[in-house]
Parts: structure tokens; sequence; C-alpha cells
């Protein structure tokens, strides 16, 4: 990760222990070695993954911050998005990163061993048997938003001790204002684009805040 990315973490949270800033340096060139094994990123996208991936996860850390003991489920991780820069960021967290698919379960373990993060449980496993409750559930648009409801449903703690009251906390693309138009709950749409405003890649990009009924 080059001077400028850190900068910019940096400046977006300034409060990054040294620990935090080198975890974050390691990423690209964890994902990179991976990812010549294992496509689990984008070949095309690989050279924008602090933009695209990282910075991308770590909106969600602007709109609400985890106070300690925090439990966080990630439906559908992938290679670890946004899961794993949200475990680097919260350490006192715990965070349940689950997909259907053996060998991104398998990146993912990898790269929070290399990372030394203790507060990650990596697991393939389907979301439909998940039987734990969280305060938050977070994912990156990995169906449309009534779908992902049926799949997050049960699965939130009805009593909340975190600013924001527990919920989803969903990264879509501009699609969620249609999505949500028919939700009859509390939920917040926060445009990217005012958060990163010198990104062309979050022009597109919402993430959506559900409160748990």
């Amino acid at each position: 990760m080059n001077n400028e990315n850190i900068k910019t973490l940096e400046q977006l949270f300034p409060f990054l222990s040294p620990k935090q800033t080198e975890q974050y340096s390691m990423l690209p060139s964890l994902y990179k070695e991976w990812n010549e094994k294992i496509n689990v990123i984008s070949r095309k996208d690989i050279d924008n993954l602090f933009s695209h991936h990282i910075l991308h996860s770590l909106s969600i850390g602007k709109i609400s911050s985890f106070d300690e003991d925090t439990k966080i489920l990630d439906i559908g991780t992938g290679g670890g998005f946004p899961g794993i820069p949200l475990a680097i960021l919260f350490p006192q967290c715990s965070f349940h990163l689950i997909d259907r698919t053996a060998k991104k379960i398998k990146v993912v373990q990898s790269v929070a061993n290399e990372l030394g993060l203790q507060n990650i449980i990596a697991e393939q496993i389907d979301c439909m048997d998940i039987k734990d409750k969280y305060d938050f559930i977070v994912s990156r648009a990995v169906t449309n938003m009534q779908d992902f409801l049926k799949l997050a449903k049960g699965k939130i703690k009805k009593t909340s001790f975190n600013k924001l009251q527990n919920g989803i906390l969903y990264l879509k693309g501009s699609d969620a204002y249609e999505e949500m138009a028919n939700y009859t709950g509390y939920y917040e749409i926060f445009d990217l684009k005012n958060m990163f405003p010198k990104e062309e890649y979050f022009n597109t990009k919402c993430l959506v805040y559900i409160r748990a009924k």
C-alpha cells in the first residue's frame, strides 16, 4: 500500500495504531499473492484493492463505531470483505465471516492468520444454518435487498448497547433506493460519494442501514 493510501486511512481514522496501519499495509500483497492461486477478486480489479475493497468496506466504520464486545456477522464475505478491514478497525469486536465457498474461506482464514487477527471466525456455512444472534449484520451486495432481509431474519439481537441500534449495514449500488422504496421499517441510505468525493468509484455506491424491528 502506498503512502498516499496510508495517509487517506489516517485522515479517515486518526485513532489508528501503528499495528493497525501495518495490518492495512499488508493487505494488497496478501491478496495479490492469493489471487494468483484462487480468483477471489476480479483480476481486473486487484490493482484497485484499496479503493474498491478496503475503503468500500471501511465506509461502514464511518457510519458507526462499534463498542467493545459487539458481535458482527458478515454474510457472503467472499475474500473477506467487508469483514477483514472492519476486524482490523475494531479489534475489540468479534466477527463471524461466512461463505458457502470453501476456497474463499480458506483465503479469509489465511489472511486473518497472517495479520494476527484474533477476533475473526471464518466458516464455510450456508447462512440459513446460522443459529446465533448478532448485534449487526454486514455484507456487500450478495443479493437484492428483499432476499437479503430473508437471510438476515432472526439473526439480530433485540437488545442494543451501541450508539447505533442493532441492525443491518449493507453495501449496495444506487438500486438500493428502488429496492427499499416499499420497506415499512426504519432505514437510512448513505451515498458514499459524499464520504469519498475524490473517488469516482463511489459515485453509484450506497450504504443501507436497516434498524432491527
